[in-house]
């Protein structure tokens, strides 16, 4: 997909947000900026989604960031972002706004909580083909997508029982995965510390997840989010998916270079 091909209206919105005295242009990365794949390590962003993200870092009065539920190591590792992009990972259990940012601590309870929550989750990718687990340094997520839709169902059902009611953890969906942090956090809340981090006075944010719609709902009447995909959103628009976000993004870059 080419810039020209883009909704009119939408085109006509990056425009007017790009505008803005100092934009923020945050982004999830898998299913965002890059496809959806089987082994997570192996993910890594469109080329010409990558060369227009870090051309818009270079920009004055412009700040990247990358929002992700991904471990801060593993956002880094597989996006290799621009050297000031503001980054947010575990779905905003971790932050990095800059090299003098704390790194996230655990306290002792939560730690003997993650370890509880490890256990559970292994009784059940013990007894589920297919399944497999991810540890990050404030959860653990469960991941489903090479299990059959049957033992996906069960996997889900038996976590959800195990953890919906463990006091102190947070259990959410995603696609094929189902999530559980010990800290509580949310990408709307990395949209706010990179929003107040970044002194942004407008904000593009695009992703595809069911944990995007905390950040959709974050944005600002004057933001912009950007649906990446199908399924139900809050965001104003949606384009089909991350092979239409090199175009978005040099609509953004040529936008943002104008103004």
């Amino acid at each position: 997909m080419t810039t020209a091909e883009l909704e009119p209206e939408l085109l006509a919105a990056i425009a007017k947000v790009s505008a803005t005295e100092h934009l923020l242009v945050a982004m999830d990365f898998d299913g965002t900026l890059a496809p959806l794949v089987t082994h997570a390590g192996d993910a890594r962003p469109l080329p010409e989604s990558a060369e227009a993200f870090a051309r818009l870092a270079t920009l004055e009065n412009t700040t990247t960031a990358l929002i992700s539920g991904r471990a801060l190591a593993s956002l880094r590792e597989v996006a290799q972002p621009p050297e000031n992009t503001l980054l947010i990972g575990s779905h905003g259990a971790e932050v990095w706004l800059g090299p003098d940012g704390e790194e996230l601590t655990l306290t002792t309870d939560q730690k003997e909580l993650l370890d509880r929550v490890h256990e559970l989750l292994d009784r059940i990718v013990a007894s589920s083909p297919g399944t497999l687990l991810e540890v990050k340094p404030a959860g653990v997520v469960l991941h489903t997508r090479q299990a059959s839709a049957k033992v996906e169902l069960e996997a889900n059902t038996h976590a959800h029982s195990l953890l919906d009611s463990l006091p102190g953890a947070y259990v959410s969906d995603g696609k094929r995965v189902v999530e559980v942090s010990v800290v509580h956090a949310s990408k709307g809340e990395g949209i706010a510390l990179t929003r107040q981090a970044s002194g942004a006075t407008g904000v593009i944010f695009a992703g595809d997840d069911v944990t995007d719609e905390y950040a959709f709902a974050a944005l600002e009447p004057s933001d912009l989010g950007i649906k990446v995909g199908s399924g139900q959103t809050s965001a104003s628009f949606r384009v089909p998916g991350p092979e239409s976000m090199p175009a978005v993004l040099n609509a953004i870059l040529r936008s943002r270079a104008g103004a």
